[in-house]
């Protein structure tokens, strides 16, 4: 009955109302209203009586609680625990109030630069992986714009004009694998993206480009541009499944190993893993034809009707299922009902954006992860020094120079997939090669006669070093000394020697190759040019003392080049010393090396136990004659070798660990850093000079200057 008013009898003769007494804890004060509310009643006072409540839920559990305690300011709050007594105290008034609406304004106000440089995000409004995006292509479009024409500026307005949802998808997509194809309904973006459909829409949206006058050159090595860099009429940010994939090959490839087993299992195609099953699907498709039913003809019934307008459907979708015809069409049917839709990026757009970064990252090489370095930096992964960027307009003077390089990097890779990323070279391959060096060769010729002008009459403090990295004369000088190597594959050794000649006349690209320039010239002359070059009344035998003569002064002439690094010095001192004896050159006239030789190592042999584990067999290893597993007698060849470590229990280890345990039994210790304790005292050691303020050789977010990564 505690807090309930009771009243009193007649017998009592007392008639008046007594006042309620106080709650033993009163409700703490959250908002403005209530605490307004309490200063009327304490300015109002208690001369008038309360209203009478008919019950009241609270209940004293203990005479402690009972205790009052007040805030600051004469305002009673609940009893607070150690924990909560320990926080900082909560601003619940108008000043608070007003603080957080401040905030929340100042973030609505902050724009990308702001939000990189303050951090703050507001998860569904604003990312880094957007800001980052837009930081790159603001500052491009801010200080060389001149680089894009119109069509391009209404693609980066376009852009623009996306939503946040829009945005923030494409970048994501743009971070991972550029030309694959993705599942929607695994794209698991939902902190950022309410409606993904909505976002997707919004991207295979169609947009018209306005007409331009500008015409691509077409650049040696390449019979036209690649069509997916071209800018048509219309652009897509994003293609869809639904329009761009008719093809089983491709269809195929979006399943996962799973799917590929049960779709193989319902079209009865036999395969042990996914490359055998792909081969067996798509031969057994081009082979079986579908059931005919176009010559057929059955009554007039209520399915038969609808039968033949299914056909008729069919057929007008390009998905006839008629005799002659393979299943392609249904395949790729049923695999896009198990995947769903999917997106990919509009492969224009595409190498539009990664042409904005290479300009802004002033990079001769583009990689998927372009943005990586901004966010590790952004989010503290990653730190980097402190020193002034300073970008102007001169890197690339005009739209065609930079068309021309890009067209140089594709031609560039060209070469190097013929020669280095397929296996043995084909004759076929050397051929390709070739031909692009005749094409690049002649255009080389033209570059490399302006660079030397602009060396000698446009750079005044050295900046040409570094500019030069970025023109299309670079590359083609990589082309072309792959290309004189491909000459040596076919005998043309005369040849090889004049490109050899005209690469070492030159002293403005790929200093670091002069080494090997002057070894393969000094080859030639030695063993292949007495024969390929007039005799002028000399014999045989005298020819060939004059070509060892000239192959002699070539490798005079490399160890003095100061341009010659110093790994190749030691060839070219032992190719001097066996030409003098082949000359019969007097012992005092001979060249001594002894000075720059060096002193013969000293040899440390360490022993450790060695671990030979047993492989495992797989499926398509060879067997040997005798029928054994030639996998498992034979050790890994080119696997690392695990050793046991004496000091650590013999616990396995590598043997640069086991070496080390070595040493350390002895009382030593060491480290094992391939080197890397040598590139961090070098760069303690030369800090000052090589982020020394120098136009055009930074930009945001490096570790060294971009000289050092070319």
């Amino acid at each position: 009955m505690l807090g309930q008013r009771i009243a009193h009898p007649s017998s009592t003769n007392f008639d008046d109302d007594f006042e309620i007494p106080a709650a033993k804890r009163l409700k703490r004060v959250d908002s403005t209203e209530s605490l307004s509310l309490l200063q009327q009643e304490a300015e109002e006072g208690y001369g008038s009586s309360p209203k009478p409540l008919s019950h009241r839920n609270e209940v004293a559990d203990s005479e402690a609680e009972s205790e009052e305690e007040e805030q600051e300011g004469g305002i009673p709050h609940a009893s607070q625990t150690e924990l909560e007594s320990a926080l900082p105290p909560v601003k619940t008034d108008k000043q608070a109030i007003a603080e957080y609406e401040a905030t929340r304004a100042a973030e609505a106000g902050l724009d990308f630069k702001d939000r990189l440089g303050q951090r703050k995000w507001v998860q569904g409004k604003s990312s880094i992986y957007v800001d980052a995006f837009f930081l790159a292509l603001e500052t491009v479009l801010d200080e060389e714009h001149h680089l894009f024409d119109v069509a391009e500026m209404a693609v980066f307005q376009k852009w623009r004009d996306l939503s946040y949802e829009g945005q923030y998808l494409y970048v994501r997509l743009f971070l991972r694998k550029t030309a694959a194809w993705h599942r929607i309904n695994r794209l698991k973006y939902y902190g950022d993206i309410a409606d993904l459909n909505a976002a997707v829409d919004e991207l295979s949206q169609v947009h018209s480009l306005p007409a331009t006058t500008t015409t691509e050159r077409i650049a040696p090595g390449e019979a036209e541009p690649p069509k997916d860099t071209i800018l048509e009429d219309s652009f897509t940010f994003a293609d869809s499944s639904t329009d761009h994939i008719d093809s089983l090959e491709e269809a195929s490839s979006l399943l996962l190993v799973e799917e590929l087993k049960s779709l193989a299992k319902e079209a009865k195609v036999p395969g042990k893993n996914k490359r055998e099953l792909l081969q067996a699907l798509r031969k057994t498709s081009q082979k079986q034809g579908g059931l005919g039913w176009s010559g057929l003809k059955r009554s007039d019934t209520e399915e038969s009707i609808k039968s033949e307008q299914s056909v008729d459907c069919n057929e007008e979708t390009g998905l006839s299922n008629g005799l002659g015809t393979n299943r392609d069409s249904y395949f790729v049917r049923k695999i896009l009902a198990i995947t769903g839709p999917c997106i990919r990026l509009s492969s224009a757009v595409l190498k539009l954006f990664e042409r904005v970064h290479l300009v802004f990252y002033r990079s001769t090489e583009w990689t998927e992860k372009s943005l990586t370095t901004i966010i590790l930096a952004r989010i503290s992964r990653r730190n980097f020094p402190e020193y002034i960027v300073s970008r102007s307009n001169n890197i690339f003077p005009s739209r065609s120079t930079l068309l021309e390089f890009e067209a140089s990097i594709r031609t560039q890779f060209a070469v190097d997939t013929v020669l280095e990323f397929n296996g043995t070279v084909t004759k076929d391959g050397f051929q390709k090669v070739r031909s692009i060096f005749e094409e690049v060769y002649p255009r080389w010729l033209t570059i490399l006669a302006d660079e030397q002008r602009k060396e000698e009459r446009v750079y005044e403090s050295g900046e040409g070093a570094y500019l030069r990295r970025f023109s299309p004369a670079w590359v083609y000088t990589r082309i072309v000394h792959k290309g004189t190597s491909v000459l040596g594959r076919f005998k043309e050794h005369k040849r090889e020697h004049q490109m050899l000649c005209e690469l070492l006349n030159q002293h403005l690209f790929h200093a670091a190759r002069r080494g090997a320039w002057y070894q393969r010239r000094a080859l030639l002359e030695e063993h292949y040019m007495y024969a390929l070059s007039p005799y002028d009344d000399r014999n045989e035998e005298t020819q060939k003392k004059h070509w060892k003569r000239i192959a002699l002064r070539t490798c005079e002439d490399g160890l003095q080049d100061r341009e010659c690094h110093l790994i190749y010095h030691h060839d070219l001192q032992n190719r001097i010393s066996k030409l003098e004896r082949q000359l019969n050159i007097p012992k005092r006239l001979q060249h001594d090396f002894g000075h720059v030789r060096l002193a013969k190592p000293i040899e440390r042999h360490v022993e450790g136990t060695r671990v030979e584990k047993e492989r495992t067999p797989s499926r398509n290893s060879r067997r040997s004659s005798t029928g054994g597993d030639t996998a498992t007698t034979n050790p890994r060849r080119g696997a690392k070798t695990i050793w046991l470590d004496p000091l650590e229990e013999n616990g396995e280890c590598s043997v640069e660990a086991m070496c080390l345990s070595f040493y350390r039994f002895q009382g030593w210790k060491g480290y094992h850093s391939e080197g890397g304790i040598i590139r961090t005292l070098f760069g303690y050691l030369f800090y000052d000079v090589l982020f020394t303020y120098i136009p055009n050789i930074y930009t945001q977010m490096l570790s060294t200057p971009l000289a050092f990564q070319k």
